[in-house]
């Protein structure tokens, strides 16, 4: 039966087509992209030693100035730095990236291009390009990509620049269509390469719902396509009365390997971007790992420490044997089919 199933697959040249028992390309998760955050790792993945999938969409929404962009920017900069010989293609719609943002960020510049678009068709035929090209080199002569398309929402379609062009003023009801076909490609497309997206996307509030809430612009298609969805929201974070960055409250509003409405906060500072221990002191504390006494928090030697002193020097707390029993935790925590108390 075997040869059988093979030779149905050679006779259908359907490029994606696979055994099971061979793994299937476009849907095996078999590795995950460090974001650079502990705690968002594990809300993507449910470890903390995860991250985003390597083979699929993760879309980042929120509302205008929740910090999507500098978000990315954070994720971007902990992948390269974390794999030396990898690159970034970064689709870009706003007019927002410039190489001294992404310098000042610690970014390596040589490594990531920036690709301007400015409708869902050259989104579409560009990066499909890129993916083929990706594809042409020997297996073993890849290198780690990824792409990032920031954002969706800023996307218009080439009858909107034709129908503007001609004066008129009418809105282009295919959109939402166009989006879900681009998709339909792109995962498959993605999953084969083993090429990891991040979208960023635009938040509104929903009209004459009941509670008040939010939903995602670009239709239905990119709800199916992403294996994520994480909503954003912002605080200022202070040191005194300077801003040094943001706190990002993160939401999993959809997710194909986690527990949907799962939340967790990461920092984002203004010159190392994503801080990779913060939030840990909290599921520490969750996990029984550290015990709140008062202000302070109990170690498992029995000293007692505050924890501005522990986020000050992460290392030297969160050691090894630490960060392995947060992760058994968030395992649980966050993972389908887990108990958190067990």
């Amino acid at each position: 039966m075997s040869n059988f199933l093979k030779d149905i697959i050679k006779e259908t040249g359907n490029e994606y087509a696979s055994l099971v028992s061979e793994g299937v390309d476009s849907a095996d998760v078999t590795s995950f992209i460090d974001t650079g955050s502990y705690s968002f790792n594990a809300l993507l993945s449910g470890s903390i030693y995860g991250g985003m999938p390597a083979n699929k969409i993760t879309a980042i929404a929120g509302e205008a100035a929740t910090g999507k962009t500098f978000f990315a920017l954070g994720i971007v900069k902990a992948f390269l730095d974390k794999n030396p010989e990898a690159g970034v293609i970064y689709f870009e719609s706003e007019g927002a990236i410039s190489k001294d943002m992404i310098v000042s960020r610690g970014v390596d510049s040589t490594r990531m291009v920036i690709v301007p678009v400015a409708t869902v068709q050259e989104f579409r035929s560009q990066s499909i390009k890129v993916i083929d090209k990706y594809l042409e080199q020997p297996e073993d002569k890849r290198r780690p990509l990824l792409f990032v398309l920031d954002s969706l929402g800023m996307l218009s379609t080439t009858k909107e620049m034709e129908d503007t062009a001609a004066g008129k003023e009418t809105r282009d009801m295919t959109r939402s269509q166009i989006v879900k076909s681009t998709f339909r490609v792109l995962t498959l497309k993605l999953g084969k390469a083993g090429i990891p997206m991040i979208m960023t996307n635009h938040t509104y509030d929903v009209i004459g719902s009941m509670f008040p809430q939010k939903e995602m612009g670009g239709g239905s298609g990119l709800k199916y396509a992403a294996s994520s969805i994480i909503y954003l929201s912002k605080r200022k974070d202070k040191d005194g009365t300077e801003v040094i960055g943001n706190i990002i409250h993160c939401k999993n509003y959809k997710s194909r390997l986690t527990k949907e409405n799962a939340m967790i906060d990461v920092k984002l500072t203004y010159k190392t971007g994503l801080d990779r221990h913060y939030g840990l002191l909290e599921l520490g504390e969750e996990a029984g790992v550290f015990s709140k006494v008062s202000t302070r928090f109990e170690m498992a030697d029995g000293t007692k420490v505050f924890g501005k002193t522990i986020n000050e020097n992460p290392e030297k707390y969160f050691t090894k044997e630490v960060l392995d029993k947060i992760d058994e935790y968030t395992k649980r925590k966050f993972t389908y089919g887990q108990d958190e108390s067990e």
